[in-house]
């Protein structure tokens, strides 16, 4: 006893079809965002926190806190910072932040934003977004 099975063949999606369906973009919440650069902040400030500790915990409490571990720390919060929000985020489409939460940066054409678009982006962008606060300078 045998059984005839019939099949279907799917039609096939030409290339501009696949093409049009890969694009399809969604702006994220604004709170994921939000979300995103607190956790990169958290990341950059214990650094300078950690650093602040080594400083007192060396320099011999709070009369020495502008020590040279302190100043180290400053250093390397900003190192830190122009790699993840500028290099990394350039280079990838993502911060630190942004891969935990799942977002990233695209241009139109659907690829990273480069480096000088990030450092823009974050360290002149953000700043100036928030001068109609009154949380800018």
């Amino acid at each position: 006893m045998t059984a005839n099975i019939e099949t279907t063949k799917l039609p096939s999606m030409s290339a501009s079809h696949r093409s049009e369906r890969a694009r399809v973009r969604y702006r994220a919440p604004f709170a994921l965002r939000c979300g995103a650069l607190l956790i990169d902040y958290i990341l950059l400030v214990l650094v300078m926190t950690f650093s602040t500790m080594i400083a007192r915990l060396i320099g011999g409490g709070a009369r020495m806190a502008g020590g040279t571990a302190e100043k180290v720390g400053i250093v390397l919060t900003l190192i830190l910072a122009v790699l993840d929000l500028g290099v990394l985020a350039g280079l990838t489409g993502r911060s630190i932040g942004k891969w935990t939460t799942g977002l990233r940066i695209e241009r139109i054409s659907g690829g990273p934003p480069g480096i000088l678009r990030a450092c823009l982006r974050h360290f002149i962008g953000y700043p100036l977004s928030l001068l109609p606060f009154g949380l800018g300078f």
